[in-house]
């Protein structure tokens, strides 16, 4: 059995909301304020994917 592509977009979006928390840590942990503000986008930026994987969802049914 396939994974639907929002069930694909939900987990790549976790990933990169988990990722992006890392390095923000990370980042304020070594006073690096470009490593901060790279985890930051990267958690926005799973954060949209995760909401788009739902609303693929609704138009999947």
């Amino acid at each position: 059995m396939q994974m639907k592509q929002s069930t694909k977009d939900q987990i790549k979006g976790t990933l990169h909301d988990v990722t992006g928390s890392v390095k923000e840590k990370v980042g304020k942990a070594l006073d690096s304020p470009s490593l901060t503000a790279e985890g930051q986008n990267e958690k926005l930026s799973g954060k949209i994917q995760k909401k788009a994987s739902q609303i693929e969802r609704v138009f999947e049914k």
